[in-house]
């Protein structure tokens, strides 16, 4: 039986929030770096493509808890259909179901 977004709301709330910190301290030490004369020993352009990894995964994050205080978070852009919750435990910020993503 697949469970629905229903049976887990503050298990999948914790998990965008645990990401979001995640993202935020990541770039906050990528910033750090990319300040240093040296970029810390990293490779600048390496650098800049993380820092825009994690600009991304906030944004996602972001737009996933907006759509969780409408109401439309769960829905599938693609089909509208529920997308499972199990999907959601792994990817928080997912968008499509499996056969829509599939479909991009």
């Amino acid at each position: 039986m697949t469970q629905t977004l229903n049976d887990r709301p503050d298990l999948l709330r914790e998990l965008l929030a645990r990401q979001l910190d995640e993202h935020t301290d990541q770039l906050a030490e990528l910033t750090v770096y990319s300040r240093q004369r040296d970029h810390g020993g990293h490779d600048p352009d390496t650098l800049r493509r993380l820092v825009e990894v994690a600009q991304q995964g906030i944004a996602d994050i972001s737009e996933a808890l907006k759509r969780m205080s409408e109401g439309s978070y769960g829905l599938c852009e693609g089909c509208g259909g529920a997308i499972p919750t199990a999907r959601l435990e792994i990817l928080p910020s997912a968008r499509h179901c499996v056969p829509c993503q599939q479909r991009r």
